[in-house]
């Protein structure tokens, strides 16, 4: 298969999704995570070019293996970089937890060296709208798609919530054009420091009280509840540290305290869906 075939069987191969309650990517698209990781780690680099937004810096880089080419981003922030908590590995270990859990929103995200330094490197994808965009263009949502992107944003309230991701912001919230979900940018997640623990970034409590998570699919729930340490070290080897997975915990029991309490007022039927 030639790699723009691919690429587009990827990325558009679902374009009834919106009709489904779950996830971003097809179910094709999901079996060929194992191939992209693979290709991301080992395709060779012909080129690189500064992306040009971001204060993480990040890079494209172009990829090819055989008669497969594609692009990527390359991310290296370490630390404080921009004066804010910032790591690459962050960026890996969203993706794992995304695939633990089911959300099927972050695109494959793997480690690569690259000029001597080892980064996260996540597979491009076009997603030509964003938030910020659709509020300063005044774009709305299409009546039929409604429901659907208002099940998307209540999701990734709950996932970034349960992450400790501090940094979405309308840029980095992307649709593609038949308005699925893509999440991208998680360097500044997992926080494990006052108060990101002790509070979650959306909800009735959080930090965001006018923008919560009122429907969920039933199948994150129940991954989330199940969820142990254990489960996550496994998932995310060592991209986090102790620390940051025992904050995750912490804020899973955030998470599931305000979701109970909220079919317990709205009732099961009201709150999760298949």
């Amino acid at each position: 298969m030639k790699a723009k075939a691919i690429l587009i069987f990827f990325l558009f191969s679902g374009l009834n999704l919106a009709l489904r309650s779950a996830p971003q990517f097809h179910p094709e698209d999901l079996d060929k995570r194992p191939f992209w990781e693979d290709f991301l780690r080992t395709a060779k680099i012909l080129k690189s070019e500064n992306i040009g937004e971001g204060v993480t810096k990040p890079k494209r880089l172009f990829l090819k293996k055989g008669e497969v080419e594609a692009m990527a981003v390359w991310k290296r922030p370490t630390g404080t970089d921009a004066e804010l908590f910032d790591k690459w590995q962050c960026e890996i270990a969203a993706y794992r937890l995304d695939k633990l859990l089911g959300v099927n929103m972050v695109p494959p995200t793997v480690e690569r060296r690259f000029r001597m330094y080892s980064g996260s490197l996540q597979l491009w994808v076009e997603l030509p709208m964003s938030e910020r965009t659709m509020v300063n263009d005044k774009i709305p949502v299409p009546a039929e798609k409604v429901d659907h992107y208002e099940k998307m944003r209540d999701l990734q309230r709950a996932f970034d919530s349960l992450i400790g991701n501090s940094d979405r912001s309308l840029q980095n919230l992307r649709y593609t054009p038949e308005w699925r979900m893509i999440l991208i940018d998680h360097s500044r997640s997992f926080r494990d420091i006052y108060p990101y623990v002790d509070r979650l970034i959306y909800g009735k409590n959080g930090f965001q009280t006018t923008a919560g998570f009122s429907r969920l699919p039933r199948d994150f729930v129940e991954k989330v509840r199940t969820l142990k340490y254990e489960m996550i070290r496994n998932a995310v080897e060592d991209y986090l540290t102790d620390s940051e997975i025992k904050a995750i915990m912490v804020r899973k029991g955030l998470l599931l305290k305000e979701i109970d309490e909220t079919i317990k007022e709205r009732g099961e039927a009201a709150v999760l869906y298949d």
